[in-house]
């Protein structure tokens, strides 16, 4: 299987080419290094079957050339992180929707499957947890930019089914709730590798808001499978579904684990949302999958738990 990954210099990404190499697929990255390292991929450069390329999805011909040589696409590139969200509303909007658009239009044309990384924030302000694929979604106004996100990748969302319905361009989309792991990064405000950077510098664990709010955390390697198992079942095609663990934590909670698992004598403060975001900046008290959907067609079951999880991203950087 020749595979194309958008993003694919991405945490998730690089994960993602990783496995697929591993299983003897054929692996083409594009990445315009925004958010991406090309150290994530350095290690795969010299396997036969892995390319890159350095650019965007928007480069159009490049973008058309790259898919007409594969036959799926993960498409993976996206703004991430809340802190970019926050700051570049602009930017956050138009890749998430403009790369999309681009790229369903290129798939389309001889129907190749494509893979719509969005997220859990599409649920938004609902209450009504765990989070179901066919639940309400209740997002915040539009006035605040927190939601521009989650209602960019909705909107990616209800292309990729209209191209499914409309033109039978095959597509799955995945919802994934916070993954985690060695190679991210806290550069755009992704909660685990900032308190761990923070504690092993033993500087103060910064928890935003009063800590209260819950968060599921799941494994990068757990997301790979999925996402493998799912391309090899044309019964996923046309669906949407939930990618995450239940396990649940509050980040309160979260940073005393991180303290006591790096042994840091850093203290915990907490920094209200108006600092760290904006004035008015709005949250997801709780966020928690339901996966009995991807359990039901392709057996999927994450399965490192949240110390397993804490203690790798600690040693990969300890480790660099």
């Amino acid at each position: 299987m020749k595979t194309l990954i958008t993003g694919g210099a991405g945490f998730i990404g690089s994960h993602l080419a990783e496995r697929l190499l591993d299983d003897g697929h054929e692996v083409i990255v594009l990445d315009n290094l925004s958010t991406g390292s090309i150290d994530n991929i350095a290690h795969l450069k010299r396997r036969p079957s892995f390319s890159y390329t350095i650019d965007s999805v928007t480069n159009e011909p490049l973008l058309a050339e790259l898919i007409d040589r594969c036959d799926v696409v993960f498409h993976l590139a996206a703004a991430v992180g809340v802190k970019l969200i926050v700051e570049q509303p602009v930017h956050t909007i138009e890749t998430n929707v403009h790369g999309t658009e681009v790229v369903l239009k290129h798939a389309n044309k001889k129907k190749k499957l494509v893979f719509i990384a969005s997220t859990s924030e599409v649920y938004g302000k609902s209450t009504d947890v765990p989070f179901r694929e066919a639940a309400d979604l209740v997002l915040g106004p539009s006035a605040k930019h927190r939601w521009a996100y989650a209602c960019s990748k909705l909107i990616d969302e209800f292309l990729a089914l209209a191209y499914w319905k409309e033109k039978k361009l095959p597509v799955v989309i995945v919802r994934l709730f916070n993954t985690v792991g060695p190679r991210q990064t806290g550069q755009y405000g992704m909660v685990l590798p900032t308190f761990v950077r923070q504690a092993l510098a033993g500087q103060p664990i910064t928890v935003f808001g009063d800590g209260t709010q819950s968060r599921s955390f799941t494994y990068v390697g757990d997301v790979v499978d999925a996402l493998v198992r799912l391309a090899h079942d044309k019964r996923a095609i046309g669906e949407v579904f939930n990618i995450g663990n239940m396990g649940e934590v509050t980040i309160a909670d979260l940073a005393a684990r991180v303290k006591s698992m790096t042994g840091s004598c850093s203290p915990i403060t907490y920094v209200p949302y108006d600092q760290a975001y904006e004035a008015g900046f709005e949250d997801m008290p709780r966020r928690v999958p339901d996966i009995s959907k991807i359990r039901e067609f392709v057996g999927y079951e994450p399965k490192l738990a949240l110390d397993d999880i804490i203690r790798s991203v600690i040693e990969h950087m300890r480790a660099n």
